[in-house]
């Protein structure tokens, strides 16, 4: 099981109450809400491996020198000597410490990767799973349905109705969304565009059109080669308005594109059947406030031993 963690925490941040808060007053809510939701998880689908997968950079200046929309409208402040700031409330980013702390005394693995979004890492480490071995993706972020591979058991849990409510994305899911098939759906969103990701796409071009050429010629380098070939099968408006954006599919779909060959090294991503820290759980839990959803993680944990 492979969390979106940011993804996950901010949905906990606006879904629990403001005021749960610790015995000094700081806000907990995240924090609560991220145990809650691993505990969920956990319980009912009894994962082997665990990994919480961490965006060490946000908006990587790679993607942005490629593609200077993308997230732009989440940056507060430019940064010529390390990441981007990403708009984040402030009551929020006080919790994101105290995520690691806790997660570090469950022993519960976090992975990132310098220069890359959790997505990548998200990538990487459902590429490198062994075959055979089941792997489920935990977001809210459509963006990782390009990820869906039935033939690999690799599917997305998608909690944008709530953690409550997720939806089970297999390819037959994706197919019946968007017409696309998951290995699709990353040429997809480029041609669609994706305002939450400050991905314009190509004017004129919506979710019909673009499962409709993807369709009839697989992916964006077969449709790309049809714009380029007078004999192909592709009608003069849809090529016109490819050409129109020739600059941006230049550099949109390695944008989009999530990274599956990082270095992100060997962690143990083994789910820890009892806190590797206890007595560090304890105080953390005692500090912040958390025994509940401390000791009802603890619980679900101890109950995948039977």
């Amino acid at each position: 099981m492979l969390l979106d963690t940011a993804s996950l925490y901010f949905r906990a941040f606006f879904g629990v109450p403001d005021t749960i808060t610790a015995p000094d007053g700081t806000p907990v809510n995240a924090v609560r809400g991220l145990l809650d939701f691993i505990s969920r998880l956990v319980g009912e689908y009894r994962p082997t491996h665990l990994a919480c997968c961490w965006d060490d950079d946000w908006r990587p200046a790679w993607r942005v020198e490629l593609l200077p929309t993308y997230k732009a409208h989440r940056v507060v402040a430019e940064s010529a000597l390390g990441p981007d700031l990403e708009q984040v409330p402030d009551p929020l980013e006080v919790q994101v410490p105290i995520i690691r702390d806790v997660l570090a005394a469950f022993g519960i693995a976090v992975v990132g990767a310098p220069g890359y979004e959790a997505d990548d890492v998200i990538g990487t480490l459902a590429t490198r799973a062994d075959p055979g071995v089941p792997v489920d993706i935990v977001t809210g972020d459509r963006d990782l349905f390009q990820l869906v591979d039935d033939e690999r058991s690799v599917r997305v849990l998608y909690v944008a109705r709530g953690v409550g409510r997720h939806e089970r994305v297999t390819n037959a899911v994706v197919r019946e969304k968007y017409g696309v098939d998951g290995r699709q759906y990353a040429d997809f969103a480029t041609l669609r565009g994706d305002a939450s990701d400050g991905l314009p796409g190509v004017a004129g071009v919506g979710e019909k059109t673009a499962a409709t050429l993807l369709n009839r010629f697989g992916d964006m380098a077969g449709l790309l080669a049809a714009v380029d070939d007078p004999g192909s099968d592709l009608a003069p408006g849809p090529r016109g308005k490819l050409r129109d954006a020739a600059d941006y599919l230049a550099v949109a779909p390695t944008v989009v594109a999530v990274a599956c060959d990082l270095d992100v090294g060997e962690p143990d991503l083994s789910l820890p059947l009892t806190p590797r820290e206890p007595e560090r759980l304890v105080e953390l839990s005692q500090r912040w406030g958390l025994d509940t959803p401390t000791a009802r993680l603890v619980e679900t944990l101890t109950a995948l031993r039977s």
